[in-house]
C-alpha cells in the first residue's frame, strides 16, 4: 500500500502543477494584452490632444495664414506673425495690449474677490459658528442648479440698467457670482482639517477675530487658497460668453472677444489669430505649472474631508 502511494504522489503533484502553470501563463498574457491596449489608447489620446495644439503652432508659423495645408510643417516657417501681434502691426491688433491688460485686470480682480468673499464666508460660518450658517453655504451652491448660459440675458439686462455695459466690472461681478460658491465649498471642506483648538488658544491669548483670520486661518488655508485662486483666474481668463455680451467696443473688450473679430473679414488672417491665441495662452500655462503642487494638495484635502 505504501508503494502505491509513493508511486502516485509525483504524478498527482505534476498534474496539479500543470493547471497552475497554465493559469500563470494566461494571467501573463492578459497582463501583456492589457498593457498593450492601455499603451495604444494612451497614444491615441495623446495624438488627439496634441494635434490641435500642433496645428495652432504650425499655422502661426505660416507666412500667409493658410489653415488648410498638405504639409506637416511650413516650408518657409516664419515667426513674423508673433512680431506682428507684439507690435500691434495689424488693424485687428491695434488694441492688443490694451485688451490684454483688460484680461489681466478682470482675472486678477475676480481672483482676489473670490478669495476674499469665500474665505470670509467660511471663516464666519465654520470658525465663528454663526447661527444658521449652513443656510448660507447651501444657498450658494444652489446657484449651480441653473446653467450659466441661461442667466446671460438677465445679467445683460441688469448691467445695462445700471449703466455697466462696456465696463470690466460687469464681467467681474458675473464671474465672481459663478466662482464664489465653488470657493466656499472648497474652503469649508478644507477648513475642517484645521483644529478649532488653535482659535480657542488664540482667543485666550487675547487675539481678536480679525487677528485669528489673518494670522491663523489664512496661512493654514494656503493650499486651498492657491487651488481656488488658480481656478478663478483660469475661469476669468478663458471666459467668452459674458465678455462677448457685456464688452462690445475695442477699448473695453478682452483678448478672447477680440480674437472672434478676426472671423469678420472675408479672408481671415489665421496666422495672426493663432499667434495671438498662443501668446494669450502663456500666462495661464505658467500660472498652472507654478502652483500645480499646491493646487492638487488643496483640492485633494477638500475632497477627502468631504
Amino acid at each position: 500500500m505504501s508503494t502505491i502511494t509513493a508511486d502516485t504522489r509525483p504524478v498527482a503533484s505534476a498534474s496539479g502543477a500543470r493547471p497552475a502553470e497554465r493559469m500563470r501563463r494566461a494571467a501573463r498574457r492578459w497582463r501583456y494584452l492589457t498593457n498593450a491596449g492601455a499603451a495604444i489608447l494612451s497614444v491615441v489620446l495623446l495624438v488627439w490632444t496634441l494635434a490641435p495644439l500642433y496645428n495652432m503652432v504650425m499655422v502661426s508659423f505660416e507666412s500667409e495664414g493658410d489653415v488648410f495645408s498638405d504639409h506637416l510643417w511650413p516650408p518657409k516657417a516664419s515667426a513674423d506673425s508673433f512680431w506682428i501681434v507684439l507690435t500691434q502691426g495689424y488693424w485687428y491688433l491695434e488694441y492688443f495690449w490694451h485688451q490684454f491688460g483688460n484680461s489681466v485686470f478682470i482675472g486678477v480682480m475676480v481672483t482676489l474677490l473670490v478669495l476674499v468673499i469665500g474665505s470670509l464666508t467660511t471663516f464666519s460660518v465654520g470658525r465663528m459658528r454663526i447661527r444658521n450658517g449652513w443656510l448660507i453655504t447651501n444657498a450658494a451652491l444652489l446657484t449651480y442648479v441653473i446653467p450659466a448660459s441661461f442667466l446671460a440675458i438677465p445679467f445683460y439686462l441688469i448691467m445695462q440698467h445700471y449703466g455697466l455695459q462696456n465696463n470690466p466690472w460687469s464681467v467681474i461681478a458675473v464671474l465672481v457670482t459663478f466662482a464664489t460658491p465653488y470657493a466656499i465649498f472648497i474652503f469649508q471642506e478644507y477648513g475642517r482639517s484645521i483644529p478649532l483648538e488653535l482659535d480657542e488658544s488664540a482667543r485666550i491669548d487675547g487675539a481678536s477675530p480679525v487677528q485669528i483670520y489673518f494670522r491663523i486661518y489664512l496661512p493654514l488655508m494656503a493650499p486651498a487658497l492657491v487651488a481656488v485662486g488658480t481656478y478663478a483666474l483660469l475661469l476669468a481668463w478663458n471666459e467668452y460668453l459674458y465678455q462677448f455680451l457685456l464688452l462690445s467696443n475695442k477699448q473695453s473688450m478682452t483678448v478672447p472677444v477680440a480674437l472672434a473679430q478676426f472671423l469678420n473679414s472675408d479672408v481671415a488672417p489665421w496666422n495672426y489669430m493663432m499667434a495671438t491665441a498662443i501668446i494669450y495662452a502663456l500666462p495661464p500655462i505658467a500660472t498652472y505649472y507654478a502652483f500645480r503642487n499646491r493646487m492638487s494638495s488643496g483640492l485633494t484635502m477638500g475632497g477627502v474631508k468631504g
